[in-house]
């Protein structure tokens, strides 16, 4: 059977055991699977560049956007404001980034890319962008259009839910 453009072929191993009907309907187990299968195409990438996803994702996000403040870099590349503040010190050990305070409010820095951190990005950013456009071919164009909208609008409805409080169901 041929591959056709945009349509759904079946990546599904016979030797997996299949999902029970409730995993296979569970948004956030789904949301997972598809991200890492997303991710192993570039985890070769990554360990070309001997950087961790996140500071690939940092350094990206850097050269697409531009010095920022820690905060919105976090926010930029979906990292939680520690780990961030993990990462960051060994990418200016490896001159990768510069943190500089700013003057206006010494407690804040902006991070941009140092030169060995704009060679590196011009090295490996046309194998990221042939990737993407390669799951992009092979979902189909409009389909990614759709689906990164789709995503969006749900990104947008979840953070509109009510903040539920864990708690165990009370015994009658």
């Amino acid at each position: 059977m041929r591959s056709q453009p945009g349509r759904r072929q079946s990546t599904h191993d016979a030797s997996q055991p299949t999902l029970p009907p409730a995993a296979s309907r569970s948004l956030p187990l789904q949301l997972l699977r598809t991200r890492e299968s997303v991710m192993r195409q570039f985890r070769p990438l990554f360990r070309g560049t001997g950087m961790s996803e996140q500071q690939w994702r940092v350094l990206r996000t850097l050269g697409r956007a531009g010095p920022l403040d820690a905060s919105a870099l976090a926010q930029a590349t979906c990292l939680l404001a520690p780990s961030l503040s993990r990462i960051l010190p060994d990418m200016q050990r490896r001159r990768l980034i510069v943190r500089r305070q700013l003057e206006s409010d010494l407690r804040r820095s902006v991070i941009s890319l140092d030169r060995k951190g704009v060679h590196l990005l011009s090295l490996y950013s046309p194998l990221s962008d042939r990737i993407h456009s390669d799951i992009a071919r092979r979902f189909g164009s409009r389909r990614m259009a759709a689906l990164l909208a789709l995503l969006r609008e749900l990104e947008d409805a979840a953070a509109l839910a009510p903040k539920l409080q864990a708690r165990p169901p009370r015994r009658g």
